[in-house]
């Protein structure tokens, strides 16, 4: 179950993904996705993680890259679903339906272009609570 502690954890990650500043967002989130192994929350962070390595792929034009890392990024979305993961949390502050609904309308493998990736390069977390009001 995602809870304030975990939104807490990912506050310089998302940050550094609204800068849209992907390696550095990947690499605070991987910090916490590491620390946390035992919990299931951790897929979210996963989801994030992935979604900002295909944002790396998609700014380097490598489509092969991004599908690969959006592929995996589809999985963490099913698998937070699926595990009921998600709570208020997840849809009001990181705006996860859209969000998800983004990723998941990238269409999958050899269909995709690199245009297809835009929408989810240009996404930000809109509703993330300013520092010290989690």
């Amino acid at each position: 179950m995602f809870l304030a502690e975990h939104l807490k954890k990912m506050e310089e990650g998302i940050s550094l993904f609204n800068e849209q500043k992907y390696w550095e967002c990947h690499e605070a989130l991987e910090d916490v996705w590491m620390e946390d192994r035992q919990d299931p929350a951790r897929n979210v962070y996963w989801a994030v993680i992935q979604v900002a390595a295909a944002c790396i792929h998609y700014r380097e034009s490598n489509l092969i890259g991004a599908q690969g890392m959006i592929a995996k990024a589809k999985e963490k979305f099913r698998r937070c679903r699926d595990q009921h993961i998600l709570t208020q949390l997840n849809f009001d502050y990181l705006d996860w339906q859209e969000f998800e609904e983004i990723v998941m309308k990238i269409p999958d493998g050899k269909i995709s272009q690199l245009k297809d990736f835009a929408d989810i390069f240009n996404f930000r977390f809109k509703h993330y609570p300013s520092e010290g009001k989690i």
